[in-house]
């Protein structure tokens, strides 16, 4: 296993834990906050898929898919707290964006070299210095979050899944 295997092992593990535990959650649903003062679903999603498509521009610009009109700035830190539907997507959108973009961050992933890895840039953020530490952070940032999607899940009463 090099490092691209297991790059691809943490973006592969983070986005099942994902869609497991959205997989039976309706519209309404993502907009439950676990509790009060934490994001709800429906914003973490927009922010797990805006923030991977940042951090897959700055290792090579060009290559996510693009994103809906408006849809950054409807989750951004600022709207957190924001609980109106109509500002939101339903699940299943969300989904289709998430997949997309995945799709695009493990091509971005296969096509690079070991020396790629290695590459440094001024605009990379200090957490993540190099692009293979971008894209391990990518396949773990989900990971911080879906531990609110299961206190939503017990909070509906839903399955434990995984």
């Amino acid at each position: 296993m090099n490092a691209t295997d297991v790059i691809r092992s943490t973006i592969d593990m983070s986005a099942m834990f994902v869609d497991t535990y959205l997989k039976d959650l309706s519209d309404a649903d993502l907009l439950i906050r676990p509790v009060e003062g934490m994001n709800h679903i429906a914003w973490q999603l927009g922010h797990l898929i805006g923030s991977e498509r940042h951090f897959v521009e700055l290792i090579k610009p060009g290559t996510s898919p693009a994103l809906p009109p408006g849809f950054q700035e409807a989750h951004a830190k600022g709207t957190h707290a924001e609980d109106d539907p109509s500002k939101f997507y339903p699940r299943e959108r969300y989904q289709e964006l998430w997949g997309a973009q995945r799709r695009a961050t493990l091509a971005l992933l296969e096509s690079l070299s070991d020396e790629d890895l290695d590459r440094t840039d001024e605009t990379f953020p200090s957490f993540a210095p190099t692009v293979g530490a971008i894209m391990n952070m990518v396949g773990s940032h989900p990971i911080m979050h879906v531990g609110q999607f299961v206190a939503v899940r017990r909070k509906l009463g839903k399955p434990i899944t995984i």
